[in-house]
């Protein structure tokens, strides 16, 4: 069969150079007659080629620099010379103002009436350089900031009728500053926090500017936004607050509600909470999603840690604590339990302050104080409807604690969590809130005390000095660090160990009796993991 002759022009360079087959090639151009795109996009939106392969060849081609404007520095002076809808729409990133001409980076050539009509626009002449999407796409936002065309568009004299939603109805509000760009806004800014595996996003007014942080992998890190997001921070709040069915004539109290949406494929529940403050209302949306339920063997609990807790839980009856501060993951470890344990044979309870997940085959309840469903009362009732599994969300006061251990001790196996710094003092807590020991001893079974550690990125990873650290790249944002995982002190009580709890010894000597059982401490944990290569010393000493 012979194939009907084409004339290829940058489809010959491709083929040359082994980049694209031939039956690809013809695939593209078949595609490009009937939606006339630029060929180089077709064989970029089938797979057929990568971004930076195709502009290795246009950048021979057409004698243009290769550039990564999201690792240049560019004056504030020049970024205001480009409006940020200009750079959207045509995505060109300007780089360099030199011999009267405006570089742009561009993701490919411009055709002529393109390049004239920015040229026309700008009111300059303009000079060509290549760029990847995603790198301009990653330069506008952190020079121009999160939603920087919709702010612009808002600002124009038109739509910024200067209405404050705290003196006007919703309905006059949104007329006057267009309720499509403002839901877009907030649109943006979840998207962009959810791409950079966000588990909060923060809203913090000032007098002079808001601030926006997101916290990733547990720590917080500033975003850039437009400087005049400020004026429109309580049209935000507002369409957070229709999202969520609060009060939007409540300013001077706190508000707390949930939202479920769906970003990329993915369900999110989205946890808010507002804060009065002098300028505004303070702004926190957890992002949570059911995907990101670990299962045991992935927590980081160590082979022999793994084997002694799912023996902890084939027992029928005990106390099974989490301990820790907020944030460490205590509330993850304790569903990676139950979910191993959930089956038709087992009825398991939950009582939460809030419900972090609703899983299926679990009855769980929302604690309430203000109709007086406390953690208690939960726990009471929990027991007339026959449980095999209960947990409770934290032990907080001396009427929990001991239903908790009269229920242990009745046939049922008891999940919580108390705020303290390791797993023996623990014990010593429980004592101090007025469990007598001897009862302690015997429903107790063990107690896990957890940090999260930042992980070395693997994408980045390099060993200096004998050890491994992450160089920095744009999977982790440059930070060297890609997820997390627990480090833990693995309390088991045995009966010698429930011997001495019985006697109500130091949490010294309970400490030191277990550590000779083999206890590892929460930094000795941490430490074995740095020399695993997964994590650092830093990162261990920070948390533990």
């Amino acid at each position: 069969m012979i194939r009907k002759k084409k004339t290829y022009i940058i489809g010959e360079e491709l083929l040359k150079r082994d980049f694209v087959t031939l039956e690809q090639l013809d695939h593209a151009l078949d595609v490009q007659k009937d939606t006339n795109e630029f060929l180089g996009e077709i064989l970029i939106r089938f797979g057929y080629i990568s971004e930076a392969k195709l502009l290795d060849v246009l950048a021979d081609q057409f004698e243009l620099p290769l550039v990564d404007p999201a690792k240049l520095s560019v004056p504030k002076n020049l970024i205001e010379r480009v409006p940020s809808k200009i750079s959207r729409y045509y995505h060109a990133f300007p780089i360099k103002w030199e011999h009267n001409k405006l570089l742009l980076a561009m993701n490919a050539p411009p055709e002529f009436n393109e390049l004239q009509e920015l040229s026309a626009i700008l009111g300059s002449e303009i000079q060509v350089v290549l760029a990847e999407r995603s790198k301009i796409d990653e330069a506008i936002q952190k020079h121009y900031g999160i939603g920087a065309s919709i702010v612009d568009q808002l600002s124009r004299p038109s739509a910024a009728a200067e209405l404050s939603p705290h003196e006007t109805h919703v309905e006059e509000m949104e007329a006057a500053i267009g309720e499509a760009s403002i839901r877009e806004l907030v649109n943006q800014l979840l998207v962009d926090a959810q791409k950079k595996r966000a588990s909060d996003i923060h809203m913090e007014p000032f007098p002079n500017r808001l601030r926006v942080r997101y916290r990733i992998d547990g720590i917080l890190e500033e975003t850039s936004v437009p400087e005049k997001l400020k004026r429109f921070h309580p049209n935000i709040i507002s369409r957070i607050k229709i999202m969520a069915n609060l009060d939007l004539s409540e300013h001077r109290l706190p508000q707390d509600g949930r939202i479920k949406i769906r970003i990329q494929n993915e369900e999110l529940d989205l946890r808010i909470s507002l804060l009065p403050t002098p300028y505004g209302e303070s702004l926190v949306i957890r992002l949570l999603s059911p995907t990101h339920l670990l299962q045991l063997d992935r927590i980081g609990l160590s082979e022999n840690h793994l084997k002694e807790l799912r023996t902890v839980l084939k027992k029928p009856s005990g106390i099974v604590l989490l301990t820790g501060p907020t944030g460490s993951g205590k509330t993850t470890t304790l569903y990676a339990c139950l979910s191993e344990l959930n089956s038709v044979g087992r009825k398991i309870i939950t009582v939460e302050d809030p419900i972090e997940y609703q899983l299926e085959g679990m009855i769980q309840m929302q604690v309430q104080p203000k109709i007086n469903l406390t953690f208690a009362r939960g726990l009471r009732h929990m027991l007339r409807h026959d449980p095999n599994v209960m947990m409770v969300g934290e032990i907080r006061d001396l009427e929990t604690a001991e239903i908790a251990v009269r229920s242990s001790m009745t046939g049922h196996l008891v999940f919580s969590t108390l705020h303290t710094n390791d797993a023996p003092s623990a014990v010593a807590r429980l004592i101090d809130l007025g469990i007598p020991p001897y009862l302690l001893s015997s429903s107790l079974e063990c107690v896990i005390a957890q940090r999260l550690v930042r992980l070395i990125c693997e994408k980045c990873k390099v060993k200096q000095n004998k050890e491994f650290m992450g160089a920095g790249c744009e999977a982790c944002n440059g930070t060297g660090f890609f997820g997390r995982s627990a480090v833990h002190e693995f309390l088991l009580l045995d009966p010698e160990l429930k011997a001495l709890l019985a006697k109500r010894v130091p949490t010294s000597e309970l400490r030191e009796a277990a550590i000779k059982k083999g206890m590892l401490a929460l930094r000795d944990d941490g430490l074995a993991k740095v020399n695993a290569g997964i994590t650092t010393e830093s990162e261990v000493l920070r948390v533990t």
